[in-house]
C-alpha cells in the first residue's frame, strides 16, 4: 500500500539524489568537478586538521567524497561521489557511494568523507570490493561558515575516516550501511 508518507519520501529521496549528483556534463567535465571538490575538501581538511598533509602524503592512497544525507524520523538515506586517488601511481578511480539505514532522527545535510588508506592491500580492497560499513550519531546545525557541527575520525584496520558537515541541518541516531562502488561511466 502507498502512503503520503511512501510519497513524502519518495520526493525527498529523489531531491537528495538530484543533491549529490554530478548533473549534466562529458566524462571529461564530471572528472574535473570531482577533482575540483576533492580539492577544495583537503584544503578545509588540512586548514582544520594540519598533521593530515603528512599522514595522506605517507600514506598509500586515500579518497575523497562528497555525500548528501536525508533522516526522516525512522528512514535515513543518502547518495553521493567520489575519487580514489594511488599515490604511488597518481592515478585516480571515480567511485560512487549509496547508503541507507534505520533509527530516529530528523535533517537533511551535505557532508564530506576523506579516507586515509595506510596499506596497498585496504586500497585496492575498497576500489575493487567496495566496502560497507554502519553506525552513525550525528548532531549539526551548518550553513556556509555558520553553525556548527559534530566532526569525527575513525579508525578502520588500515583506513582512517575523517568526516565533516558542509551544510545542513540535523539529529540522528542510526544504524545505516554505506556502499562504495566504482563509476563505470567516469572510469
Amino acid at each position: 500500500m502507498f502512503s503520503i508518507r511512501n510519497l513524502v519520501c519518495l520526493v525527498f529521496c529523489f531531491n537528495l539524489a538530484a543533491c549529490a549528483s554530478l548533473g549534466t556534463g562529458t566524462k571529461a567535465e564530471k572528472q574535473q568537478k570531482i577533482l575540483a571538490m576533492k580539492d577544495a575538501v583537503l584544503t578545509q581538511l588540512f586548514a582544520t586538521k594540519p598533521d593530515t598533509r603528512a599522514q595522506i602524503n605517507s600514506a598509500h592512497g586515500y579518497a575523497v567524497f562528497s555525500n548528501a544525507n536525508i533522516n526522516l524520523i525512522f528512514i535515513a538515506a543518502g547518495t553521493g561521489y567520489g575519487v580514489v586517488k594511488d599515490m604511488r601511481t597518481s592515478k585516480y578511480t571515480y567511485m560512487n557511494m549509496a547508503e541507507g539505514g534505520i533509527g530516529l532522527g530528523l535533517g537533511v545535510k551535505d557532508y564530506r568523507l576523506v579516507m586515509v588508506f595506510h596499506t596497498v592491500s585496504a586500497m585496492k580492497d575498497f576500489i575493487n570490493k567496495g566496502w560497507t560499513f554502519g553506525g552513525n550519531v550525528d548532531a549539526s546545525a551548518k550553513a556556509g561558515d555558520k553553525g556548527a557541527s559534530v566532526e569525527g575520525e575513525i579508525y578502520y584496520g588500515d583506513i582512517t575516516v575523517y568526516t565533516f558537515t558542509e551544510s545542513g541541518l540535523a539529529l540522528q541516531a542510526t544504524v545505516k550501511g554505506t556502499k562504495f562502488w566504482q563509476d563505470k561511466e567516469l572510469n
